[in-house]
């Protein structure tokens, strides 16, 4: 036995030292080619060493080469698919024998990794065997799995790669992508013991770090759960991750923030339109992810974007042709001024001279082309609720809103609001057309007050009172002014107890020249117990021709138009001074004195102007009507028992033109 254990040593002894021995009696083109073989019969490639090559056997199996180039795929854009300036693999012998792989040392020194896809969507790193040929299949064992040989232990030593650089081409689409700089350090004591990775690139100008911990890195190869944490940091974006992995399956706690949203998206090469109102900045997302599949989705979120805040729980499904969102939002404040562009067009430069050539008022609408594009980056379905709502001066104080985006058109469904001290419902809908956007508008209000919200609504201020207002219109343009110029619909208005600021029309039937006194103007109104009407509007023209206003010993009837392009007004009111004191409810139809009024002029400016003609002309149709309406004057044709007794001899019956006059003129 003695004998047999010495004999054993001395050929276990000349083995090592033939291994050692070795590499310096045989050349080292054999080895090289031999290495060019083996991965020529793996990947149907061709390996170049253009410098020197090392190789060693024993104490472990060490490869060292230089000028290492693998070519690329039939008609790939580049010559080689990789190319390195020195590759350096350490990898222990004995462990092999109990089918352990111990790297000690894995380095791959400025890399040029060319990743491609051709025109037909094959990827340039899914390899053929030498020949083209099919590749032989793994075995399999009774019961149809893979029978091939389990790696049982990995040990990775010093695993890393220097200054590499990686590009990927998409020859469909054009589509080209670098990444500079890499710099990626792997430690693995064991495949269950914890894995670390640290890595670093630059993207885009750029630079992105990398860290990565899993417990156990042999629950990752198979598929089990084991807690992991994700690290990734860049100047555009943050995002972290603490939780469980069964790859591909995530579940966990998850952070993101994006400094601002516009300029992830210009890093990332799909800039966003400037609405030149600063939205699309800040964003945070915060919440437990559940992710498997491609579909993604938050519970307890909490999401903030600029000013706004909301929590609840959404759901992403990134698996159809578009990503699609779902879920329920309480929202803190939802401000979408920031997200609507400008309301007016580009204001003239401080001292330029007026443009007198342009219509009155023309300047309200913006003319720049309205980008909707957009709302074709994703589809939408959520539910929110507000505590207030803003949309360009329109405030609601709460409301709950349904959003729902499909295919480039954007529905939004507000229910239950509170605003202007009264309740409403409306719906938004905005569609991206390819030739032309679309806007439609439908609001139901009741119980509101008039002034606040037309202000907010239509910059106009000369109306108060508490009533209902509902209307629907709709118009498509490129540019808001073409959306206005299109505008077609109807609508109602109902107010009571309430004026019409800037005139008084009472004041008007005793006193034409008072109640047109320009300097007056600002403390003029109209009181009124009752005012409504119906409009339609066609092509941004608005027209009234049932407007009806009541109080005591008052009637107005108006009609007219309303230029919404153009902002302007030329409407005609007819008031009737009656002899009754009813106002809400009252009729309508009463006869009296009318004195006409046209009231022109762009809206925030209007005039108002007596139709002194057509007063003359409808007193003169009926002058009994005019002689019943002053003191101590009968009418022709008229009751002796109207007629109080004369204390005195009757004066003599004044002229029609003298009973005009002082219509017109107290004096």
């Amino acid at each position: 036995m003695k004998k047999l254990l010495i004999g054993l040593a001395i050929v276990v002894l000349l083995l090592v030292v033939i291994a050692v021995a070795a590499p310096f009696f045989i050349p080292a083109g054999v080895y090289k080619d031999q290495l060019v073989a083996q991965v020529k019969s793996a990947t149907g490639r061709d390996l170049r060493i253009d410098g020197p090559v090392q190789v060693s056997i024993l104490p472990r199996i060490a490869i060292e080469a230089e000028k290492v180039s693998l070519s690329n795929a039939p008609g790939a854009a580049e010559k080689d698919m990789a190319t390195l300036a020195k590759l350096a693999v350490q990898l222990q012998v004995l462990p092999l024998l109990s089918g352990e792989v111990a790297v000690d040392r894995f380095v791959l020194v400025e890399p040029v990794i060319h990743l491609e896809v051709d025109k037909r969507g094959r990827p340039n790193w899914q390899f053929d065997t030498a020949g083209g040929g099919e590749k032989t299949p793994a075995p399999k064992d009774a019961a149809g799995k893979s029978a091939a040989p389990a790696l049982q232990e990995l040990r990775l030593g010093e695993v890393k790669i220097e200054n590499g650089r990686i590009t990927y081409l998409d020859q469909r689409s054009n589509a080209r992508h670098e990444a500079s700089e890499v710099d990626l350090a792997v430690k693995l004591p064991s495949l269950d013991a914890p894995v670390n990775i640290d890595g670093a690139l630059v993207w885009r100008g750029k630079r992105v770090q990398l860290t990565a911990k899993a417990d156990r890195a042999r629950a990752l190869l198979e598929s089990a759960s084991t807690p992991i944490s994700v690290k990734l940091a860049a100047e555009p974006v943050s995002l972290g991750f603490v939780g469980t992995a069964a790859l591909p399956a995530l579940s966990g706690d998850v952070q993101l923030d994006v400094p601002s949203v516009r300029a992830l998206a210009e890093w990332v090469g799909t800039p966003l339109p400037d609405s030149g109102s600063g939205g699309l900045g800040p964003f945070s997302l915060s919440g437990k992810l559940n992710a498997k599949d491609g579909k993604y989705a938050f519970a307890d979120a909490r999401l903030a974007l600029d000013q706004i805040k909301a929590t609840g729980a959404v759901e992403a499904d990134t698996t159809g042709k578009r990503p699609r969102v779902a879920g329920k939002l309480a929202v803190e404040n939802l401000d979408l001024n920031p997200y609507l562009g400008p309301e007016t067009g580009p204001a003239s430069k401080p001292g330029a001279p007026a443009d007198k050539s342009a219509p009155p008022a023309a300047s309200g609408w913006s003319e720049e082309p309205i980008e909707l594009a957009a709302l074709h980056a994703a589809d939408a379905d959520l539910d929110l609720s507000a505590t207030g709502i803003r949309y360009r001066k329109i405030t609601v104080d709460k409301g709950a809103v349904k959003v729902r985006l499909a295919d480039g058109k954007l529905a939004i469904d507000l229910t239950d609001l509170a605003l202007y001290k009264g309740q409403g419902t409306g719906k938004v809908t905005i569609e991206d057309r390819k030739d032309r956007p679309a806007l439609a508008l439908s609001f139901k209000l009741g119980g509101i007050q008039a002034e606040p919200l037309l202000r907010d609504a239509a910059s106009f201020e000369r109306l108060t009172g508490t009533g209902s207002l509902e209307f629907d219109v709709a118009g498509s343009g490129k540019s808001q002014r073409e959306i206005v110029g299109s505008l077609d619909g109807k609508g109602a208005l109902s107010f009571t107890d309430g004026a019409i600021k800037g005139i008084n029309i009472a004041a008007m039937v005793r006193n034409i020249t008072s109640a047109f006194d320009p300097s007056a103007a600002g403390t003029q109104q109209t009181d009124f117990s009752e005012l409504a009407g119906t409009f339609t509007i066609a092509k941004g023209i608005l027209s009234n021709n049932d407007l009806v206003l009541k109080s005591p010993l008052l009637r107005v009837e108006g009609a007219g138009k309303v230029d919404l392009p153009r902002r302007t007004v030329d409407y005609r009111v007819t008031p009737k001074a009656v002899a009754s004191l009813e106002g809400q409810g009252g009729r309508a139809d009463l006869s009296g004195i009318m004195v006409p009024v046209i009231v022109r002029g762009p809206w925030d400016n209007l005039s108002y102007q007596p139709d002194l003609g057509a007063a003359i002309g409808q007193q003169l149709k009926d002058p009994g009507s005019l002689l019943q309406r002053i003191p101590g004057v009968q009418a022709p044709g008229t009751s002796g028992a109207q007629q109080p007794a004369p204390a005195e001899p009757k004066s003599p019956a004044p002229k029609p033109g003298d009973l005009l006059r002082g219509l017109l003129n107290k004096n």
